[in-house]
C-alpha cells in the first residue's frame, strides 16, 4: 500500500512538472514570436533605379500637362522649373542629399497633415529651395526630376560641390 501511494503521488508530481514544462515552452515560443519585427513592406518608391525609369516618363507627361497650364496663371512656375536642367541654382537655394535612413515623403505643404505628393531615397540627391517661416521644413526638388514638396528639417544635409 505504501508503494502504491508513493507512485501516486510521485505520478502526480511528474505530471505538474510536465504540464509546467510545457506551459513554459509554449510562452516562449510566442513571446519569441511577437519580438520578431514584420518585414519591411517594398514600395515603388524605394528603389531609386526603379522609380527614375519607368515612372519618369509618366511623371514627366503628367507634370509637362501641369507645367502648360501653369504659366497662364503664374508666370514664375516656369523659371523655377528650369535651374534642374542647367548648373545654376536659383537665390538662396543649394544642394543636397537625404540623409533619414528610410527616406522622406514629400508634402505639398509645409505641415504634418499636409498631402502626400512624393518621396525621396535615403542619399538621393536634392536641390533645397527654401525654409518655411517657421524654420522646421524645407522646400526641396528631386535633382534629376521637377518633383517638389516640403520635407522636415534635419532630415538632410547640404553638399559641396
Amino acid at each position: 500500500m505504501l508503494s502504491g501511494l508513493l507512485k501516486f503521488i510521485l505520478g502526480f508530481f511528474l505530471a505538474i512538472a510536465v504540464l509546467i514544462g510545457s506551459g513554459v515552452a509554449v510562452g516562449l515560443y510566442f513571446m519569441n514570436r511577437t519580438a520578431i519585427p514584420p518585414a519591411k513592406p517594398i514600395f515603388a518608391n524605394d528603389h531609386p533605379s526603379l522609380q527614375n525609369k519607368p515612372p519618369k516618363a509618366a511623371d514627366t507627361e503628367t507634370k509637362d500637362s501641369s507645367s502648360k497650364a501653369e504659366p497662364k496663371t503664374t508666370p514664375s512656375a516656369t523659371p523655377s522649373d528650369s535651374p534642374t536642367d542647367s548648373a545654376s541654382l536659383p537665390p538662396g537655394a543649394y544642394r543636397g542629399r537625404v540623409t533619414w535612413s528610410q527616406g522622406l515623403s514629400l508634402r505639398a505643404k509645409p505641415s504634418q497633415d499636409a498631402e502626400r505628393v512624393g518621396g525621396v531615397g535615403v542619399n538621393e540627391k536634392i536641390i533645397v529651395l527654401e525654409e518655411s517661416p517657421d524654420k522646421g521644413w524645407q522646400k526641396i526638388r528631386v535633382e534629376n526630376s521637377k518633383q517638389e514638396g516640403w520635407v522636415k528639417v534635419g532630415n538632410t544635409e547640404r553638399v559641396e560641390q
